[in-house]
């Protein structure tokens, strides 16, 4: 990790967003490696991250 990185993660919390949020956020920025770490850790939130990403809008059936 650099100085920079831990700097931009004191931005990123200042604005309190919810911690599934930075992790479908930290899926769409991972390199292969970390993609398959962050979906082994966290399986049901990358199946949710895929079917909102193909969803109209991000909203799943039932939602409006």
């Amino acid at each position: 990790m650099s100085l920079h990185a831990y700097q931009e993660s004191l931005k990123l919390s200042k604005d309190d967003p919810p911690f599934y949020a930075l992790i479908m956020a930290a899926m769409r920025k991972a390199d292969t490696q970390n993609l398959v770490r962050l979906k082994g850790a966290f399986p049901e939130t990358w199946h949710e991250l895929k079917e909102r990403y193909n969803a109209p809008g991000g909203k799943l059936v039932g939602e409006e």
